[in-house]
C-alpha cells in the first residue's frame, strides 16, 4: 500500500471514530493521569451541549441543528421541529440545558437567535423532546428591542438551586445601554421555568426596569454555573483587549461594564478605570484576553483531586483553563491541551465524572481518568 493511500485510509479512519478508543494523550494535572479521547468529529461548531443519559448527549450546531450522539455507537439523529433560527455573525443556535427532570418531563431549554423589529435579538425557548422532534414549543424571553449587528448575543443557560433559569444577554455592541434598567443589554436575568418573574428578584420595584433582571454591567457572557456544594452563580465574560472576567453574581449587583474595565479599546486606548465605589470587582481577570466562551465547576466525582475547580474554554489562546479559588481568591491556574490548537467552545460534566468539551473546528472530545 503505498503512502498516499495509508493516509486516505487513516483519514477516513478517524472521521468514522474508528480510533476513539485510543487516547490521543495522557497527561499530568494535580497528582492525576489524565487521558484525552476523541469523541466524534465532523460536525459544526458545537456551541452547547447537554447529557441526556449516560450513552446519549444532545447538542446544537450555531448553524441551526439540533442533534443526539451516541457516546458508544457513534449515532447521530437530527432534530426536527426547531422554531426560525438566524445565524448572523456571532448568533445561531446557541445553548442547549436538559431540565434537572429531563428523564420524567422531556423539557429541553434553549437559547438561539432571531431577526426580528429590523433586529436581531436572543430568544429563550423550551420545548419536550419526543422521537427525535420537538413539541410543545413556549417562548420564554426575547430581548426587546433586539440590537444591530452580529456580536455579544450572551448566552448560556443554567439551572439555579431552586430550579429558576438564569441565562445572560451581551452589551450587542450598545454601551449605553448596558447600564439603563430598561434595556436588556449587558445583563444576567432569572425567569420561571414558565417565563414568569420570581417573586424576589430585585428590580420588581422600579417601574423602568426589565422585571427579570438579575444583575447589570456585563459586556458578553458566554460562561455561567451554579456551585454544586454552595449554589453559588458564577459568571464568565468576554473583555475587550484584555479584561475578560469571572464574577460570583449577587442579586441586583452592577459589574461594571463599560464604566470599569481591565481591558482596553482594540485600538489600545483607555476606556475607563479599573475599579469605582459601587461597582463589583471581578474574581479573576485575564489580560491579555483568552476569550474565554464557557464555565463548568467540576464536583469531584472521577477527578478527585479537581474537586470544585474551575474550568473554562479558551477560543482566542486554544487551552483548557483549569483555576483552583479558595475564599474567593485564585491561588492556582493551570493551561490545559495548548497543544491540541483548536477554538475550544464549551465543556461540561458528564454524569459519571469525565469532563466532556467541543471546539469549533467541529470535535467532541472526552477527559478521563487514564487506564494503568
Amino acid at each position: 500500500m503505498d503512502l498516499i493511500l495509508k493516509i486516505i485510509l487513516v483519514s477516513a479512519l478517524l472521521a468514522n471514530n474508528v480510533y476513539a478508543a485510543n487516547p490521543i494523550k495522557i497527561f499530568r494535572s494535580a497528582n492525576q493521569q489524565v487521558q484525552l479521547d476523541l469523541i466524534k468529529s465532523g460536525l459544526g461548531v458545537v456551541w452547547g451541549f447537554d447529557f441526556i443519559n449516560n450513552e446519549k448527549l444532545i447538542f446544537t450546531e450555531r448553524n441551526g441543528k439540533m442533534k443526539t450522539l451516541h457516546l458508544e455507537k457513534k449515532v447521530i439523529h437530527e432534530i426536527k421541529g426547531l422554531p426560525k433560527i438566524d445565524s448572523v455573525g456571532q448568533g445561531g443556535l446557541l445553548d442547549i440545558a436538559l431540565h434537572p427532570e429531563f428523564s420524567k418531563n422531556s423539557w429541553v431549554f434553549m437559547s438561539f437567535t432571531q431577526k426580528y423589529d429590523a433586529g436581531v435579538g436572543t430568544i429563550i425557548a423550551k420545548a419536550q423532546l419526543q422521537n427525535n422532534k420537538l413539541i410543545n414549543y413556549k417562548e420564554l424571553f426575547r430581548t426587546n428591542p433586539p440590537g444591530s449587528g452580529g456580536q455579544h448575543f450572551g448566552s448560556r443557560i443554567v439551572f439555579g438551586k431552586d430550579n429558576t433559569i438564569f441565562f445572560g444577554v451581551g452589551d450587542r455592541g450598545n454601551r449605553p445601554r448596558v447600564q439603563k434598567l430598561k434595556y436588556p443589554n449587558g445583563k444576567l436575568f432569572r425567569i420561571k421555568q414558565d417565563g414568569s418573574i420570581p417573586e424576589d428578584n430585585p428590580f420588581l420595584g422600579n417601574k423602568d426596569a426589565i422585571k427579570s433582571i438579575w444583575s447589570l454591567g456585563h459586556r458578553n457572557p458566554q460562561g455561567m454555573a451554579i456551585h454544586p456544594e454552595t449554589g453559588e452563580l458564577w459568571e464568565q465574560e468576554h473583555g475587550p483587549k484584555g479584561g475578560d472576567e469571572i464574577n460570583l453574581i449577587k442579586k441586583g449587583l452592577n459589574y461594571g461594564w463599560p464604566i470599569i474595565t481591565y481591558g482596553k479599546e482594540y485600538g489600545g486606548s483607555t476606556i475607563g478605570p479599573k475599579s469605582k465605589p459601587g461597582l463589583e470587582q471581578p474574581i479573576k481577570h485575564f489580560t491579555p484576553s483568552i476569550a474565554p466562551s464557557s464555565l463548568m465547576i467540576y464536583s469531584g466525582k472521577l477527578f478527585k483531586k479537581w474537586k470544585g475547580n474551575f474550568f473554562s474554554a479558551s477560543l482566542k489562546l486554544k487551552h483548557l483553563n483549569r483555576i483552583v479559588i479558595k475564599s474567593k481568591k485564585v491561588i492556582r491556574e493551570e493551561r490545559l491541551l495548548k497543544d491540541l490548537n483548536e477554538r475550544l467552545r464549551n465543556v461540561r460534566e458528564a454524569p459519571g465524572g469525565e469532563i466532556y468539551f467541543s471546539t469549533d473546528h467541529g470535535n467532541i472530545y472526552k477527559l478521563s481518568l487514564a487506564k494503568h
